[in-house]
């Protein structure tokens, strides 16, 4: 995870611990404070209910006992007024129970109910105290009995009273309820809040552990910084905008005769010198002002031991952490000896082009003096073999068995020595040409070789074994003539075998170039000779045996040779042979399946 992810994580971590244990204990608490509240106004509620309705009660019975008074002959001023009280009241505390009890429809019923009561009753009420006034005691008295006995108030007091009891202990219980459920929440909060604290405080201890470890493997980080620098044997130096030092490691305070402790020192006063070149100075201050990079500036500096050293200066601009001002990184390579060394191969290189174009006008002489002698041999071997068949023609019948015999041998050996001629010719111009690359299929090349060598022994019976060969990049003459010459040897040297065996197969060396190799189960040879099979008409076997003029080999050898690969061979006397040879393998030789 990205460090920009984990301080958002840790932010909205922070927020809702936050969220938890601030914002949360307050809601709750407020909402306990509101339901306390409520249940508070509940019960006050209530009480001015029930007050109200008793007050109606009173002032009902008041009323009734102030006419009671006057029927008994008090009628002073104030049983007057109390006669009155429940015809000047009653219709406003009426009024005012319905406004207090609007919400609940079931008091409103009962509130109806109390309210006709309370007007028959005070009809009957009234009626008794006009009947007072016409002095009809009697009257009076039975008026006050049928309002007692036919509007009964104290029922209806008691049910509104009862249900406003219930109502108010309904509430009580929501209202515990409620305070429970607040006291589990705020339990839970409390227990939250625990528990994001011991959060808190154990990912601060990590994070301090964490900062601590950083810091310490921080320390130890620029402590194996300055080692590193120090043990660079390279010269390293780091200077300010003004060009004056901060640090130097032990190469450059060696090369240049510096107290590596020694701080603010001016480059041009570094090394007796050494850094006072116009030129040079006037980059790196490009270096600190346009960010302009330096990039191996050669120059020659005499140090402070004295020496003209052959130095090769880099510079870049670095920015500080700790300052706002850039600083220029410096490093020095010390190329005196490359220099020294590529003098000499300067030096070397040259002789080695004077000793080529010796050798390769050697070997123009060579190959002029071959061909010259090649052709220079032709005239007296075609005197010889013609005056051979004269001297024949001239004996006629004198001549005799001997004779012939001799005239024989001569003319054979003219015929050879021609032969040999003409193969020294083709070995040399394989030398001299020119390579003519393509992309070349060995398959074929190696059926067009079978197809030519064996005609040449038609009665024999050869069993041939030939591996996919893969596509190489050659000239496509030569390499027949390859294939041509080790097929042939193959097929040659399995002559006294009763089946001749021979296989062809390819192999991919470690060096990753193709490796073919023909084999076969044929005479074999020597292995302490092996060095002189690709010589110019070198042989291991008597020709009487197996004929041939010994320049095959060479030829392949040299056809390898010109195409980057090599010729080695392996055998045992009478167990066979094995001849290799390797070509490159390139990008558009591609692998045959």
């Amino acid at each position: 995870m990205k460090a920009g992810d984990i301080m958002r994580w840790r932010t909205a971590g922070l927020l809702m611990a936050v969220v938890a244990i601030v914002v949360l204990p307050y809601v709750v608490t407020l909402s306990s404070a509101r339901d306390t509240q409520l249940a508070t106004d509940w019960v006050i509620h209530s009480n001015a209910v029930k007050a109200v309705t008793y007050e109606l009660a009173y002032v009902v019975r008041d009323s009734e006992a102030a006419i009671y008074r006057l029927l008994a002959g008090d009628s002073d001023a104030l049983t007057q007024q109390r006669a009155q009280l429940a015809n000047r009241q009653i219709a406003t505390l009426l009024q005012e129970l319905r406004e207090m009890t609007r919400d609940s429809s079931d008091q409103q019923v009962r509130i109806g109910a109390l309210e006709n009561s309370l007007h028959g009753r005070m009809a009957l009420m009234n009626q008794a105290l006009s009947r007072l006034q016409q002095h009809n005691q009697a009257g009076a008295r039975q008026s006050l009995r049928d309002a007692g006995d036919l509007f009964v108030i104290n029922d209806d007091i008691a049910d509104i009273v009862h249900y406003e009891d219930n109502l108010l202990a309904n509430r009580q219980v929501m209202v515990q309820r409620e305070v429970s459920n607040s006291r589990i929440v705020l339990s839970m909060t409390a227990l939250a809040q625990l528990l994001l604290l011991a959060i808190i405080v154990v990912a601060s201890e990590r994070q301090i552990g964490r900062r601590q470890l950083a810091e310490t493997r921080e320390g130890r980080a620029v402590l194996r910084s300055q080692m590193i620098l120090q043990a660079v044997r390279e010269p390293i130096a780091l200077f300010d905008e003004s060009l004056r030092s901060v640090l130097v490691n032990n190469a450059f305070s060696e090369m240049y005769g510096m107290d590596p402790r020694q701080r603010a020192q001016p480059l041009v006063e570094v090394g007796e010198g050494a850094w006072r070149d116009g030129a040079l100075l006037q980059r790196l201050g490009d270096v600190l002002l346009r960010d302009r990079e330096l990039w191996d500036y050669d120059m020659i500096q005499r140090t402070a031991d004295g020496v003209e050293r052959h130095v090769v200066i880099n510079a870049r601009r670095l920015q500080q952490q700790d300052a706002d001002a850039p600083a220029l990184l410096l490093t020095v390579s010390d190329v005196t000896v490359r220099a020294l060394a590529e003098q000499k191969v300067t030096e070397l290189n040259r002789q080695l082009e004077g000793k080529v174009t010796q050798i390769s006008d050697v070997n123009r002489e060579l190959e002029a003096f071959s061909y010259s002698v090649s052709h220079d041999l032709r005239a007296p071997l075609r005197h010889i073999a013609g005056f051979a068949r004269k001297l024949e023609q001239h004996l006629g019948e004198r001549s005799d068995d001997k004779t012939g015999h001799y005239i024989e041998v001569i003319a054979t050996s003219a015929q050879r020595m021609s032969l040999l001629i003409d193969d020294l010719l083709v070995f040399s111009r394989l030398g001299r040409g020119a390579l003519r690359l393509q992309a070349i299929d060995m398959q074929s090349l190696v059926d067009e070789a079978r197809a030519l060598v064996e005609p040449g022994a038609p009665e024999r019976r050869i069993v041939w074994s030939v591996s996919p060969l893969p596509m190489v990049i050659g000239d496509e003459n030569m390499l027949r003539t390859v294939w041509q010459n080790l097929l042939g040897n193959a097929v040659k040297y399995t002559g006294q075998c009763e089946v001749a065996r021979i296989d062809v197969s390819v192999q991919q060396g470690r060096s990753g170039d193709y490796e073919f190799t023909v084999a076969d189960n044929g005479a074999g040879f020597d292995m302490q000779y092996a060095d002189k099979l690709f010589g110019v008409f070198q042989r291991l076997h008597r020709a009487s045996e197996f004929p041939g003029n010994g320049i095959g080999l060479a030829n392949v050898r040299r056809i390898i040779a010109r195409h980057g690969g090599r010729v080695w061979a392996d055998a045992e006397p009478g167990h066979g042979a094995r001849f290799h040879f390797s070509l490159p393998a390139t990008d558009l030789a591609g692998a045959r399946t």
